[in-house]
């Protein structure tokens, strides 16, 4: 499946660019995750701690281990704060 892989914030300044076209077998949130670590050192930079990111899957929130077949879109982003 082919998905496009959006970065917000901070994830998008380690990483170097707001998106990334991939082709992916992963299940889950998680998997593309272990998948996008393995492409190179700013990947597994941005990823390095799970604890401080948020995913939405086509604009809806989602926790890490939520499935993303037939998904279009994964947007990672730092969590939210209200003010």
């Amino acid at each position: 499946m082919r998905v496009t892989v959006l970065y917000f914030a901070w994830l998008r300044e380690r990483i170097g660019h707001a998106q990334d076209q991939v082709e992916t077998d992963a299940a889950t949130v998680t998997e593309l995750v272990d998948q996008l670590r393995a492409r190179d050192d700013r990947h597994a930079l941005a990823f390095a701690d799970l604890t401080a990111i948020r995913v939405a899957i086509d604009q809806d929130l989602a926790d890490l281990d939520a499935p993303i077949t037939g998904a279009r879109e994964i947007a990672f982003f730092p969590p939210m704060t209200g003010g």
